[in-house]
């Protein structure tokens, strides 16, 4: 029964993640990119300037609540969080599956998708913003079901289409949270590395969650503002420091990524050698669930943000891709390639925690749990308010069927997680196993929330222009420009 199951999740997988998906995928990406005048790159200076230069000053965020900007965190703060969301476990465990299935070409995908991905958020999280709704309080929520409902359905006069789409993707999303591989990652490697039973485990990081969000939403941003950029500093320099102690095998190590991006070898999971299909397949479905550009998940967080202009925040979501990926997601996969190890029959946080042991010692094993315990719990806090918000839209308008969803939410909301861990304990599942079930989650969200980014295509440059115009000195100011949907 158990195998049959997992055979079936399998085909499954293949399935899904087949060539429409694929060119569904990258194909948005370069559309994107083009129609953006490549945004991601050209504009990059000014990406990394309103991250590190108005996000740090406090002054900036207050001038914005002072002058009646609406929304419920502080820029860095929902950049905090989305950056908590996508730098998790999916960057060290999931990154070694795919390298381990896939082989070190899974890599050059990643980055394919990481750098065309970099647009993609930026469309998302900008059509959030503009659509977005808002209490009586004047806190903010939203996301692709009201960009979906209002965009498509409202502004295109595609009704039906619209409601249709939002609903679909709604349960497509749902579903997924059953999927949340935070807690088997983290229990995995601390229960493997002390020798501890794993549902022990497990029901700790349940109750340190749990800990977490019975507190409200802004206190969660604050966490988020402190962990993160500890976390991000604290794994690049142990990984940099692994990569360099081997300097001398870096450029065969490259020489695997780009040869192996269009042959492939696969390391376990039964493949004599992984075919370029599934060396493909991997490296997108594991840079997708990383950085979630396309997925639809981070634009609900970012609809949370205090920012005057929704391209404000799209920008925040080019370096959330950026750090994510390029950074590190390469630095794990450097780590891996380099040592050797990708071959030795390890799958996932395993085989990085092995790196880390021989790279710099049992104290580099409890380096890098450190810096995953601290990954999963900002992962599971951005999940969390991500659920949040799709509970919100199904409770409607109603604030006290809102107040129900918000307490069911933090009933139920770590719950899942334990449950796929129980089930990968029971039939004793390697990483790789367990992480079809990740990939099978994303699937179907992506697909839907990449078609209706692109219908709304015109509302994201209309945006753009707009923005070049009023903060980069491009073009004329329309002074009679909606920057959102519902103003007056």
């Amino acid at each position: 029964m158990g195998m049959a199951f997992l055979s079936f999740i399998e085909w499954l997988v293949d399935q899904l993640w087949g060539t429409p998906l694929i060119v569904l995928v990258l194909g948005s990406g370069v559309f994107f990119t083009v129609m953006s005048g490549f945004f991601q790159f050209l504009s990059f200076p000014h990406v990394i300037s309103q991250t590190f230069g108005r996000l740090f000053k406090k002054s900036v965020a207050e001038a914005e609540k002072a002058s009646g900007v609406k929304g419920t965190l502080k820029p860095f703060q929902t950049l905090a969080i989305a950056v908590g969301a996508v730098v998790g476990p999916g960057n060290i465990g999931g990154v070694a599956s795919a390298i381990a299935i896939g082989g070190p070409g899974a890599v050059f995908w990643m980055w394919i998708a990481g750098l065309t991905g970099q647009i993609i958020k930026m469309v998302e999280v900008t059509l959030a913003v503009h659509y977005r709704s808002v209490h009586e309080d004047g806190s903010t929520y939203g996301g692709p079901t009201y960009y979906i409902k209002k965009g498509i359905g409202r502004d295109m006069g595609w009704k039906k289409i619209g409601s249709a789409l939002s609903v679909l993707f709604w349960l497509a999303f749902m579903v997924s949270y059953l999927f949340n591989i935070e807690n088997y990652t983290v229990s995995e490697a601390i229960a493997t590395t002390f020798n501890w039973n794993m549902l022990a485990v497990s029901a700790v990081y349940v109750a340190c969650i749990y800990l977490i969000i019975w507190r409200d939403i802004k206190k969660i941003g604050e966490i988020a503002g402190l962990l993160v950029p500890f976390m991000c500093v604290f794994y690049i320099a142990s990984s940099l420091f692994i990569i360099l102690k081997d300097a001398s095998a870096i450029p065969n190590t490259f020489k695997l990524i780009f040869q192996g991006a269009f042959t492939g070898t696969a390391a376990v999971g039964g493949f004599t050698g992984a075919v370029f299909a599934r060396v493909i397949q991997t490296g997108l479905a594991r840079s997708v669930y990383s950085n979630e550009a396309g997925w639809g998940s981070s634009p609900m967080i970012h609809a949370t943000a205090t920012t005057d202009h929704p391209i404000k925040q799209g920008v925040l979501g080019v370096f959330e891709v950026f750090m994510d990926t390029i950074v590190i997601c390469s630095l794990t996969s450097l780590v891996v390639v380099n040592s050797g190890e990708w071959s030795s029959g390890l799958d996932g946080a395993s085989l990085t925690l092995s790196v880390f042991t021989h790279g710099v010692g049992f104290w580099g094993r409890i380096t890098l749990l450190v810096g995953l315990a601290l990954f999963g719990l900002t992962t599971s806090i951005g999940l969390y308010m991500q659920f949040g918000t799709l509970l919100q839209y199904a409770a409607g308008d109603s604030p006290e069927r809102q107040k129900m969803a918000a307490l069911f939410n933090k009933c139920f909301y770590p719950l899942p997680g334990m449950l796929l861990l129980f089930y990968a304990y029971k039939f004793n599942l390697p990483p790789y196993k367990v992480w079809m079930f990740i990939d099978l989650s994303l699937g179907i969200p992506i697909f839907i929330n990449l078609i209706a980014i692109l219908l709304l295509t015109p509302k994201f440059l209309s945006l753009l222009k707009d923005y070049r115009a009023r903060y980069m000195g491009i073009g004329k100011v329309d002074p009679n420009f909606k920057v959102f949907s519902d103003d007056k």
